[in-house]
């Protein structure tokens, strides 16, 4: 299947999925009255841009799609960089339409870290919150932001109807497909994560990077922060073994951090360097290979 010309460009920038994620998954803490204050957006229109990027990406994301993409892109031959230049790097992607805050990808990437250490958790914890979102470099790599953002999921089995916007399947080729439609697809019960292909995106491409050097708990919430379908609805757990569903605490606990602590405060980065510069170096080589 030709993806490119399938592609309309649905998202004005790499944040409207982000923000509609908070609408669709609002703080259980905070008031409705809050919420609203704190987006305010014109609802019809974020409804409707949102809506044209899942439509695309749900007709596109195939089995087939994700092993061509595993193909092109997990030999990690496109650049080689720390972990500060990946970050100098993403902030070309800075969201200049977002009406309640003006902060680049690194700001973003330091509230949710420093709500993290804020709590206390560990330093590796703090870690993950800090480079998270850095598989997002797949943008400027060409990629369309159908493949880079937006809710992960299974392919090879069964599309959950609990999948946001799930009617856009039956324009996946997969849907109708008797080898990826049934409940396990090429998979069986309970046979781990480790063997499930995710949709692609940011979330596999950064675990891919980053498997040989973090702990486990760190490893998974890389890989499946975007898997809502299962950290909110619960619908997989029949793919998942023992390791997963205790894995999966992480991924539970780290959704908050992702997800609600946009502020308009701009974190003073100079000040912070050098515990992240500390912490990266703790954890993580001087170059990556993207």
């Amino acid at each position: 299947m030709d993806t490119k010309n399938n592609y309309q460009n649905p998202l004005n920038d790499i944040d409207d999925w982000e923000d509609n994620l908070k609408e669709r998954y609002p703080d259980p803490k905070t008031s409705s009255k809050e919420k609203e204050a704190f987006r305010n957006y014109v609802d019809s229109e974020r409804v409707e841009t949102v809506k044209e990027f899942y439509r695309i990406n749900h007709m596109n994301q195939t089995y087939d799609f994700v092993c061509k993409k595993e193909e092109e892109f997990l030999k990690f031959n496109k650049k080689e960089m720390s972990i500060w230049e990946a970050i100098d790097f993403l902030n070309t992607l800075v969201d200049d339409s977002d009406p309640d805050i003006d902060l680049d990808q690194l700001q973003h990437l330091l509230q949710t870290s420093e709500a993290i250490r804020a709590d206390g958790h560990p330093d590796w914890f703090v870690l993950t919150g800090f480079i998270h979102d850095l598989g997002k470099v797949l943008c400027l790599f060409g990629e369309p932001q159908w493949a880079v953002v937006g809710d992960t999921f299974p392919v090879g089995c069964r599309f959950s109807n609990k999948i946001v916007y799930p009617e856009f399947f039956k324009n996946n080729p997969d849907f109708t497909n008797p080898k990826y439609n049934t409940k396990y697809g090429v998979y069986s019960p309970n046979c781990g994560l480790d063997n499930v292909k995710m949709s692609w995106g940011h979330d596999e491409y950064l675990y891919q990077i980053l498997k040989d050097y973090l702990p486990e708990p760190a490893l998974y919430i890389i890989r499946y922060h975007s898997f809502y379908s299962q950290h909110r609805e619960n619908e997989y757990e029949y793919l998942m073994n023992e390791k997963d569903k205790e894995m999966f605490e992480w991924v539970k606990k780290f959704n908050p951090y992702d997800l609600y602590t946009k502020a308009p405060v701009k974190p003073d980065s100079q000040a912070l360097k050098p515990y992240y510069q500390d912490i990266v170096k703790k954890y993580l080589p001087d170059v990556l290979k993207f």
